[in-house]
């Protein structure tokens, strides 16, 4: 097992952040919550294969609107979601994995691992961040008769928004009632979720994507400020595409039903582009609306000032972008978001074509 420590943990949540491609939360958040895991006690990441075959291992996320203004979700929410699905199994856990890499979500599961002492497993649900639940859900959503079970708690107990609950059934019904306390929570929960085998995980998660985060993250670590230095070495050993930088013209965000939806505008030096979102960036477009990526390909914004992920909740007028993009081929997906029938569940929010 590896022994995550503070540099170690900043690299997972900067390589994360990029994994994000717009969403996976504020690495900021990410951070806190990283330290508040180190100080409870220590993370260990494991390799997959050191654990048996027929061992559970459950998810762990944090899901809502990253933009809502009334979002409230704590530690100790974290952990009590953790509690809630361990009093209501029959199974021992013997480990978590994230829900999906993202600046703030590749950290789901440190605390409860920190303090109930288990591992986090290197198979995150997805190696990069996506909208819905059923998304990192390890392709649950085609076992027939399968029974979802998922814990969640959040919310701010002095405004009145506290939800906590235990949901059980189809997994779509299950992720629509557990979007729907996000929302009465005042926009995000935190929910650990589904247990699987081992055995299950490896077969549908994407094994080894938390390791690729943080050998990403390592490259913001050495070139730390110098967006193109940046940009140039990911693109290089990702096989990824520098796309264009520019100037943002306009960000028009809505946050309705559990999310955040919208479009930016970005003038570069060579054209002007589209990037739609769904939470995450789901399309790309030059200004002949010829398309350039479109989910699950990743598209990341990288602040040419900061030189850091600049996600679609926190992206405003005039700021300064670098755009990237990667081939889905390139990046380790699991079942959950490689089912045309799922993804074409974007084309109705977005309204623009993903499965060309």
């Amino acid at each position: 097992m590896i022994r995550i420590d503070r540099s170690t943990a900043e690299a997972a949540i900067l390589g994360g952040a990029f994994f994000g491609g717009g969403g996976g939360g504020d690495m900021r958040e990410g951070i806190r919550y990283a330290n508040i895991a180190l100080e409870l006690g220590e993370v260990f990441i494991a390799d997959i294969n050191e654990l048996h075959s027929c061992d559970y291992v459950a998810t762990a996320s944090i899901i809502g609107a990253p933009a809502a203004k009334e979002k409230y979700v704590t530690p100790s929410h974290i952990i009590r979601s953790f509690q809630l699905l361990a009093d209501n199994i029959d199974m021992h856990l013997v480990g978590l994995i994230t829900a999906e890499n993202g600046g703030l979500s590749i950290v789901n599961g440190w605390i409860p691992a920190a303090i109930y002492d288990i591992p986090i497993i290197d198979a995150p649900a997805n190696g990069r961040a996506h909208p819905t639940g059923v998304m990192g859900s390890l392709g649950l959503h085609k076992l027939k008769d399968y029974v979802s079970v998922q814990a969640a708690a959040g919310g701010d107990r002095g405004a009145g928004r506290y939800v906590e609950l235990v949901a059980q059934g189809s997994l779509d019904r299950v992720d629509k009632i557990i979007r729907e306390a996000s929302v009465q929570a005042g926009g995000m929960i935190a929910v650990t979720r589904n247990p699987v085998t081992v055995d299950y995980l490896r077969m549908n998660a994407a094994v080894g994507a938390l390791s690729k985060a943080i050998e990403v993250g390592k490259i913001f670590q050495k070139y730390f400020g110098d967006c193109g230095k940046i940009a140039e070495e990911i693109a290089k050993i990702m096989n990824g595409k520098i796309v264009d930088e520019g100037v943002v013209e306009n960000v028009l965000l809505e946050t309705c039903g559990g999310y955040d939806t919208g479009k930016i505008a970005v003038k570069g030096k060579l054209d002007r582009y589209e990037i739609t979102f769904w939470n995450e960036y789901m399309t790309l477009e030059d200004s002949g609306n010829r398309r350039l990526a479109t989910f699950p390909d990743l598209i990341v914004t990288l602040g040419i000032d900061s030189a850091l992920p600049i996600s679609s909740a926190e992206i405003k007028k005039d700021d300064r972008v670098m755009i990237l993009t990667l081939p889905k081929e390139r990046i380790m997906l699991g079942t959950g978001v490689k089912d045309p029938e799922i993804l074409s569940q974007i084309e109705r929010v977005i309204n623009k074509k993903i499965l060309l």
